[in-house]
């Protein structure tokens, strides 16, 4: 019969290893976030998963989306990441206007959408099903949006980061279940 015993030193490894991880937390939760977010992370330090959701209309599956920020905790007036991962094909034109009507709900003037359409229809890619947009709302306030893993832009003005992200994040949002799926029911 054989001895299926570990050895002493593999036993002490397992502890000093298994010790650090509670210690320290797992390194897997920091990279999934850099991994998930691409060239975008460089915006968000220390970025976590806050919370993600799924949004529908009328049971058709529109899009996945995923809030990241700074140790896992979101703050408006911080740096963080929103990423939509589109579950349909959508022309970039359609997410800009669709933006800007939701933007309008916000609040935002007839001025302010205006400039902030032309922008957004500039910027938006057309989008195929499994593709993301992801929009980080920066130290300074400006939104930077990456399309998958490339820079296609930047609105420098914080209206604009303020107005675009309560589509998802605000208190007035359209959609309260996907908001406190992404924030928590308790912001």
């Amino acid at each position: 019969m054989q001895n299926t015993r570990l050895p002493a030193v593999k036993i002490r490894h397992l502890i000093v290893f298994a010790v650090v991880l509670i210690t320290f937390g797992s390194p897997i939760s920091l990279s999934t976030a850099r991994a998930d977010l691409g060239s975008a992370a460089r915006s968000v330090p220390s970025a976590s998963l806050v919370g993600q959701g799924r949004l529908t209309f009328l049971g058709i599956k529109v899009f996945d989306a995923a809030l990241y920020a700074p140790g896992g905790t979101y703050s408006p007036s911080k740096p963080f990441a929103l990423k939509l991962t589109y579950l349909r094909n959508f022309k970039g034109q359609a997410i800009a206007k669709r933006s800007a009507d939701e933007m309008r709900k916000q609040g935002a003037s007839k001025a302010q959408l205006a400039k902030w359409t032309k922008q957004m229809e500039a910027m938006f890619p057309n989008v195929s099903s499994g593709q993301s947009i992801t929009g980080v709302r920066t130290a300074s306030g400006s939104t930077v949006f990456y399309f998958g893993n490339r820079k296609i832009g930047t609105i420098s003005d914080k209206a604009f980061s303020k107005r675009f992200f309560a589509i998802w994040l605000g208190n007035r949002t359209g959609n309260p279940r996907l908001r406190a799926k992404l924030v928590g029911a308790g912001s």
